[in-house]
């Protein structure tokens, strides 16, 4: 028979005693509903918590039997605005760092909510890794790379295995990493262990039990999820193109499923929430072990000791290699008498990627590093500007061959997130000339590059061949669109786009892509109609409420606008273009003191839009606040001194101030543009001044 999952709750009838202890393990707790059984949080202490970048409230309830997460703003008045709430249906994390909460969409996604839970300091309230900034981040989509190290495996719907498909999880969710994990699939050993009769051997041999692995196959089973070189762009792991997302095995060789890499000159390595295996394999202790040293050497993955009994366990670990050597310093005077070995060759310190997390350090040092390791550290805000530029190494395994697919990985990996985008091109191009792989993802990977270094015919020709192997994948379909609209084919495009929505029809990135196609075109029904598709099957799109909301405002439905506006702003409440939309249409309706506010939003974010600038004059202005509204047209033309509505309108404000001689400057050259409406009316006040 073929060997597969089974129910791990099978597992317990034989293995009771190791299936109790494991569910009280971080891997045992990865992943489950929040109920009022596990919750460890305290819920009325820290909250509402006030994240000050920016400016918005959270909190945590229960009603019902049912947890939520609440967010809201502070309006002019005081009253809440731009308030949201999620339900939490799962938490993914043991507690023992942290604890993400989790909303589970009606087209099985899984979105990760702003505000997270902290172990350190007894608990407390701080934003998830992403969103301390002082920008507004949409929930977002939980990956298949975080599940893949969060949960035993889940089934995905058919279709949404390929590369930069929207990840989807069927129900039921499995709750917790499983023993299958790292035992592989147990059909086979649950056949033999009720076969009556059968050998204890015959049902040995048909599970995995890394123990008896070779050091480093069963070094792999760990480092499957354990060996990140960073979680920062470069990248550092690719998983091989024709390898599902779930379809790891333990005991098979890990780089046949992914390959990992690393910057070329990173030493020593980063500390991050991942790094605990890439760490580690830069210790003496590991290196020197020449293979004999793993995470088994220490670890118990079915029992985690804790307090007094880990401190022992873990000086006993250490004194397996060190005990005589120890014993003679401490003899000497050269070494304390203490025995907690960890708190000072593997120190608990707070990670540089999730700045709220304390864990322990798997980097095994001769001496504790100086410094207060716990002393708080910002986010760091990765941008285009202070990404990684350079050469891109295979890190894991050591090394990859130059030919055949290893090579093309390799070139791959310089360009995925253009840490090393021109000698990568140059790489990936000659490789594919060379081998023409059959796998579409290396062809779509040569597109990418090319639309980066904004080649668009050549873009197009790579898109094309990807499309032509894989024909079902709508995100090649969409950058083939994109291409091709840079390109000027709008014909092209419009079938490209067609063809990404029939490949992928609840995938809300292509339905966007149709509706602003069809809007760039004028064809406002057809826009609205596209538009709203994406927004109904992704709520936490707002790019589609605010696009539905502008076709609606100009067919003069105000009113649902309004309302496709308004519920932009509850998903990203600083969306610079849902606040100006917004405002302008409030002003339209008499409404002056919020349009106000939404448009001085909006210019917060986006300071050089002189459009919602201009539109924050006129409602200053007839909020009768003239000099206000002056400076905002002042700077305005301070962005672009040829704006013809900026001067009309300036001129009009100094004239009625009765700086005729000012007015006449700005009539005279709004006169002078070429705005149709503003020239005519420049003259006519100019007229009127005698001018």
């Amino acid at each position: 028979m073929a060997n597969s999952y089974v129910d791990s709750k099978l597992c317990a009838g034989c293995h009771a005693g190791i299936a109790e202890t494991y569910s009280d393990t971080g891997m045992g707790r990865s992943f489950y509903r929040l109920t009022a059984a596990n919750s460890i949080e305290n819920f009325g202490a820290g909250l509402p918590f006030h994240h000050a970048a920016t400016d918005a409230f959270y909190t945590m309830s229960r009603r019902g039997g049912k947890y939520y997460q609440s967010r809201w703003q502070n309006g002019p008045d005081g009253s809440k605005t731009n308030t949201a709430e999620w339900q939490i249906d799962y938490v993914m994390g043991s507690g023992n760092h942290v604890r993400t909460y989790l909303h589970r969409g009606a087209n099985g996604t899984l979105s990760e909510l702003p505000l997270a839970w902290y172990a350190e300091k007894g608990g407390y309230w701080a934003m998830n890794p992403g969103y301390d900034s002082n920008r507004f981040i949409p929930p977002r989509k939980v990956a298949y790379e975080c599940m893949f190290c969060h949960n035993a495996y889940p089934r995905i719907p058919p279709g949404h295995d390929r590369p930069n498909s929207v990840p989807a999880y069927l129900d039921p969710l499995p709750e917790g990493i499983d023993c299958q994990r790292c035992h592989g699939p147990g059909a086979r050993h649950v056949q033999a262990a009720q076969t009556p009769g059968a050998r204890a051997a015959d049902i040995r041999g048909a599970i995995v039990n890394p123990a008896r692995l070779a050091a480093g196959r069963q070094m792999e089973v760990c480092m499957q999820c354990h060996l990140q070189t960073t979680s920062f762009r470069l990248p550092a792991a690719i998983r091989r193109f024709d390898r599902a997302p779930f379809s790891y095995r333990a005991g098979e060789p890990l780089s046949s499923f992914m390959l990992f890499f690393d910057k070329a000159a990173e030493a020593p390595r980063k500390f991050e929430i991942v790094s605990s295996g890439a760490r580690l394999r830069q210790s003496r202790c590991y290196t020197g072990s020449k293979g004999a040293l793993t995470c088994l050497t220490c670890h118990d993955p079915h029992n985690i000791p804790r307090g007094e009994a880990a401190a022992k366990h873990y000086d006993a670990a250490c004194r397996q290699c060190h005990g005589a050597a120890l014993d003679a310093l401490v003899s000497a005077g050269k070494h304390t008498a203490e025995t907690d070995c960890i708190g000072c060759h593997m120190p608990r310190r707070r990670t540089g990627d999730v700045v709220h997390a304390v864990m322990t350090d798997h980097w095994i040092q001769r001496r504790k590093p100086a410094g207060d390791l716990l002393a708080g550290i910002p986010e760091t805000q990765e941008t285009d500007a202070s990404a990684y530029r350079g050469e891109v190494v295979a890190y894991y395994p050591g090394v990859l061959a130059k030919t055949g697919e290893d090579a093309l990985y390799l070139a791959v990996a310089q360009v995925e997130h253009k840490s090393n985008l021109n000698a990568g091109m140059e790489q990936l191009a000659a490789e594919i000339d060379r081998q023409k792989p059959r796998l579409a993802e290396f062809y779509f990977q040569l597109g990418e590059g090319w639309r980066m270094k904004g080649d668009a015919a050549r873009a197009i020709s790579a898109y094309e061949q990807a499309t032509q192997r894989d024909p079902g994948s709508a995100w090649t379909w969409r950058r083939l669109a994109d291409a091709l609209l840079a390109a000027g084919s709008r014909t092209r495009a419009a079938d490209a786009l067609n063809r990404a929505t029939a490949a992928a029809p609840d995938d809300a990135r292509g339905w966007f892509a149709l509706g602003e196609f069809y809007a760039g075109g004028g064809r406002g029904a057809e826009a609205a109609s596209a538009f709203d598709k994406a927004a109904r099957l992704d709520p936490d799109l707002p790019d589609a409420f605010n696009s539905l909301g502008s076709i609606l405002a100009e067919s003069g439905r105000a009113q649902e606008a309004e309302t496709a506006f308004r519920t932009a702003l509850r998903v990203q409440p600083d969306l610079p273009d849902a606040q100006a939309n917004l405002g302008v249409l409030l002003a339209s309706k008499g409404q002056l003191a919020e349009a106000a506010d939404h448009l001085e939003r909006a210019l917060r974010v986006d300071p050089g839009n002189t459009t919602a600038r201009c539109n924050y004059a006129i409602a200053l202005a007839q909020l009768n606040r003239p000099d206000e509204a002056a400076q905002q047209l002042l700077l305005a033309l301070q962005t672009d001194p040829n704006l013809p509505q900026a001067h009309l309108d300036l001129g009009i404000l100094l004239a009625q101030k009765g700086d005729i001689a000012g007015a006449v400057d700005h009539l005279r050259a709004a006169a002078a543009g070429k705005d149709p409406g503003a020239r005519e009316k420049a003259a006519e006040i100019l007229k009127q001044l005698g001018k």
